[in-house]
């Protein structure tokens, strides 16, 4: 008996990591949907036995969608996999009625273990079905990066005892002109930031990570961080360095493990302490002619703590990253 399931994902590379990842000739009927509201029409127009969700999506993210679930009445289980591995995520994905939770990437045999557990019968069919989805750079540079900001969002969460907000990344290709604009669209012009930059370096891959910290208490971070004492700068830029450590580091080792490299890093720098973005183009953006650009914003649950980590790859860095890419989905 062919079982009906939607696998609800904003990214291809995921989508297509998802049904790769079915049990070998399972007897499926599968639905995509590219997000919570078209998931949701997906459940409706097949009546959709199984939803695989990914909770960071535009539009309708994956909480919602099982909030309607639950307020429809939905007969449909689902099965959360997503990036963002934080504990209070879990926590509250189950709350609202899911399934079961899986990290990504979804490991070889992970689904079939998990479907055996709920004792879903698997009907296998004589011949596999076939999965032709399409994956260029900029999607599979998402997808890395959203796996990669929810293991430095998990460190965080634990670290601090916090639920760390998570947005879907921006990727895109950029000139220096064009860089120079997306930084300042980070913050409005009028506003003072702090910001960090750090090097790294992998076979073949090379770039920059600038923390951009803005609308953001020193006194919430030093709480968080049970530092004691007056927040000098002394201490602000000793927290600025424990974040960047942090976030920096737990990111790039994510980017590292999935497209399976190593990078060395440098020391990071500090660009400045409440400045003007102007004074951050100046230091930064001069150096880049043309680079691949990843936006992270990451936000802290009921404090007063923003930050926007940028990972900026440079142009000769893009063959090597769209063929490992390749490589990961082929």
């Amino acid at each position: 008996m062919t079982t009906s399931i939607v696998i609800c994902d904003d990214s291809s590379m995921a989508r297509k990591q998802m049904a790769r990842s079915l049990p070998d000739n399972w007897d499926v009927d599968i639905t995509f949907a590219h997000d919570g509201f078209e998931g949701l029409r997906a459940i409706n127009n097949t009546r959709a036995e199984i939803m695989f969700l990914d909770l960071n999506m535009p539009e309708m993210d994956g909480y919602e969608v099982l909030r309607a679930i639950r307020e429809m009445d939905l007969p449909t289980m689902v099965i959360v996999v997503s990036g963002d591995i934080q504990p209070e995520a879990y926590q509250r994905v189950v709350k609202l009625g899911a399934l079961d939770f899986i990290k990504k990437p979804v490991a070889s045999g992970q689904i079939e273990e998990l479907l055996k557990k709920y004792g879903i019968p698997i009907a296998r069919k004589a011949e596999a079905t076939q999965i032709d989805i399409e994956v260029d750079i900029i999607d599979g540079c998402q997808e890395v990066a959203n796996v990669a900001m929810g293991r430095a969002a998990d460190l965080l969460a634990r670290l601090l005892n916090v639920f760390v907000i998570l947005p879907v990344p921006n990727v895109s290709m950029l000139e220096a002109s064009e860089l120079r604009m997306a930084l300042s669209q980070i913050s409005d012009s009028n506003d003072s930031i702090s910001a960090l930059c750090q090097g790294f370096v992998g076979p073949g891959i090379a770039g920059e990570a600038l923390l951009i910290f803005n609308e953001t208490s020193f006194t919430d971070i030093a709480e968080l961080m049970h530092y004691k004492g007056d927040i000098n700068e002394a201490m602000q830029m000793e927290l600025l360095m424990d974040i960047s450590n942090i976030l920096i580091g737990a990111c790039l080792k994510g980017v590292a493990d999935q497209l399976d490299v190593t990078f060395s890093q440098s020391h990071p720098v500090i660009l400045g302490r409440h400045v003007k973005m102007k004074d951050v183009f100046q230091q930064e953006s001069k150096q880049w002619q043309k680079t691949l650009a990843i936006e992270i914003p990451y936000k802290i649950e009921n404090r007063k703590i923003n930050c926007d980590l940028l990972l900026l790859f440079t142009e000769d860095s893009i063959k090597a990253l769209s063929d490992r890419i390749s490589y990961i989905v082929k």
